[in-house]
C-alpha cells in the first residue's frame, strides 16, 4: 500500500504543481474545474447515485455551472457566502451526527450539498490567481492544510484520547486538533516574522489562521460523515492508494472558501 501510495504521488505531483502555479486565466480554471468535475463524479456516487449515467450526468451538471460562474464572475461574492454559510451548517450537522443525518438522507438534498462544497472551492481558487501574489495564496492555504494534517497526526499519535466526533470518523481526537491548530499558528507567527507584519495584522493573521484550520477539519469529518452514511471507505479508487479525488481534497474544499472570503473581508482583493 505504501509502494502504492508513494507510486501514485510522484506520478501526479509534477501535474498537480503545473496546474496550480503554472496556469493562468482560463486554463487554470479548466484545470480546477476538471478536478472539481471528478469529485464531483465521486459525490454522487455518495448522494445514493450508482449507475454511471447518473454520476456523469451529475459531473456533466457541475461542469456547466462552473462555465456559468466563469462567464459571470459578479456571482463570485455570493458563491463565497454561500459556502461559508454551508460550511458553518456542516459543523453543526457533524457535531450532532448520527441524528443530524434525517436532514440530509434524501438524494436531492445530498446533490445541492454537493455543489455548496465543490462550487465555492472553485471559485476560492480562481479568485486566488486574480488576486494580488496568487500563486502565493494558493500555496498558503494548502500549508495551512497539510501542517494542520501533519500536526493533528504526530499529536494525535503521541497524546490523543478524546475522541473528537467518534460517530463520524474514531481515529481523531481533540488532541490531534489541538496539535494541527498549534503547528499553523506556529507557521503564521514565522511568516510574520519573515514578512516583519505589524502586531494587529499578526492577530489577524492568527486569528483567520485558526479559523481556516478549524473549518478544515470540519471538511474532512463531512465528507467521512457522508461515506459512513454511505458506507464507504474511500470516494473513489481513481487515485491508487489514496482513494479518491475528495479524499485528497475533502479538507480543502472547506478551507479555500473561508479563506477567501477572511481575505477579501480584510480588503486583499477586490470582488
Amino acid at each position: 500500500m505504501l509502494k502504492q501510495r508513494i507510486i501514485t504521488a510522484l506520478v501526479l505531483l509534477p501535474f498537480a504543481l503545473g496546474g496550480f502555479f503554472l496556469l493562468n486565466g482560463a486554463l487554470f480554471a479548466l484545470f480546477i474545474g476538471a478536478v472539481v468535475g471528478l469529485g464531483a463524479w465521486e459525490w454522487a456516487r455518495l448522494a445514493g447515485f450508482t449507475a454511471q449515467v447518473q454520476r456523469v450526468a451529475y459531473a456533466a451538471l457541475v461542469a456547466a455551472l462552473l462555465f456559468g460562474l466563469y462567464l459571470l464572475p459578479a456571482l463570485a461574492p455570493w458563491v463565497l457566502l454561500l459556502g461559508v454559510v454551508w460550511w458553518a451548517a456542516a459543523t453543526f450537522l457533524v457535531l450532532g451526527y448520527p441524528a443530524s443525518s434525517r436532514y440530509w438522507t434524501q438524494a436531492p438534498v445530498r446533490l445541492l450539498i454537493g455543489l455548496l462544497i465543490l462550487l465555492p472551492a472553485w471559485q476560492g481558487l480562481v479568485l486566488f490567481k486574480q488576486w494580488p501574489e496568487a500563486n502565493w495564496l494558493i500555496l498558503a492555504v494548502m500549508v495551512l492544510v497539510w501542517g494542520a494534517d501533519i500536526g493533528a497526526y504526530f499529536a494525535g499519535r503521541r497524546f490523543g484520547k478524546r475522541k473528537l466526533a467518534p460517530q463520524v470518523s474514531p481515529g481523531k481526537s481533540w488532541e490531534g486538533v489541538f496539535g494541527g491548530l498549534l503547528a499553523t499558528l506556529l507557521i503564521c507567527l514565522g511568516v510574520a516574522i519573515y514578512r516583519d507584519w505589524s502586531f494587529a495584522s499578526l492577530l489577524l493573521g492568527l486569528l483567520g489562521t485558526a479559523v481556516v484550520v478549524l473549518i478544515s477539519v470540519v471538511g474532512d469529518l463531512t465528507e467521512s460523515m457522508f461515506k459512513r452514511q454511505s458506507g464507504v471507505k474511500d470516494s473513489s479508487n481513481l487515485l491508487p492508494g489514496h482513494g479518491g479525488v475528495l479524499d485528497r481534497i475533502d479538507s480543502l474544499t472547506a478551507a479555500i472558501p473561508v479563506f477567501a472570503a477572511l481575505l477579501w473581508l480584510a480588503g486583499w482583493g477586490a470582488l
